[in-house]
């Protein structure tokens, strides 16, 4: 929280993440900040590539900010551990989402992090972060959106826990959870960084 705090960010402000590919990061940042209890926190759709080709300013100054207090309220019911996702994996009522490729999920293709294991989180259900998004990179609608989750076999209805390679795209699915309207979900931060370590169950397809 300090370095919110020293970069000018506080309560009362309402925050916008964004990022430089389009959409990737900024969905984590948005997930970090509801995590700490900031909820007035967006994505800009498209982020600065969809910025610039819309033919908006941009600079290259570094603002002037000035210290802001934040409050954190840590919101532990938006973040899952390893010990939680193995339980779920026993439960009917918990889906467990995956954003990674296809053939990284289906042990076809090698992880980019050494050491890991190839597969998924067993009953797990694999949602490559990409479908959420249009060729521009900005997000699909909500009819879409709940269209890529019915297509997958995702019961809204349901609780919803999101992983990945390492908890970035994961959060992806979580803003796609809360575009449709959906509001049981949490990421698991861990992700297969972690699951894939050799101490938990994996599937291979």
């Amino acid at each position: 929280m300090s370095r919110m705090r020293d970069m000018g960010i506080g309560d009362g402000h309402q925050v916008v993440a964004y990022d430089g590919v389009g959409m990737f990061s900024a969905a984590r940042v948005w997930w970090l900040f509801r995590h700490m209890g900031h909820f007035d926190v967006a994505v800009l759709d498209g982020g600065l590539p969809k910025w610039k080709q819309d033919g908006h300013e941009v600079e290259n100054t570094p603002p002037m900010t000035g210290r802001r207090h934040m409050t954190a309220r840590l919101q532990g019911h938006l973040v899952c551990d390893a010990d939680q996702v193995l339980a779920a994996t026993a439960r009917k009522d918990v889906q467990i989402l995956d954003a990674r490729p296809a053939a990284r999920f289906n042990g076809e293709a090698a992880e980019p992090r050494p050491g890991l294991a190839l597969g998924h989180i067993p009953g797990s259900i694999n949602i490559p972060f990409t479908r959420f998004l249009n060729a521009d990179q900005t997000f699909k609608s909500p009819p879409e959106v709940a269209a890529v989750f019915a297509d997958a076999g995702v019961d809204l209805r349901a609780a919803v826990i999101s992983s990945c390679g390492s908890g970035v795209t994961a959060s992806i699915i979580d803003l796609a959870l809360e575009v449709s309207g959906h509001r049981n979900h949490a990421v698991y931060d861990g992700s297969w960084a972690e699951w894939g370590s050799g101490a938990w169950p994996v599937e291979v397809q």
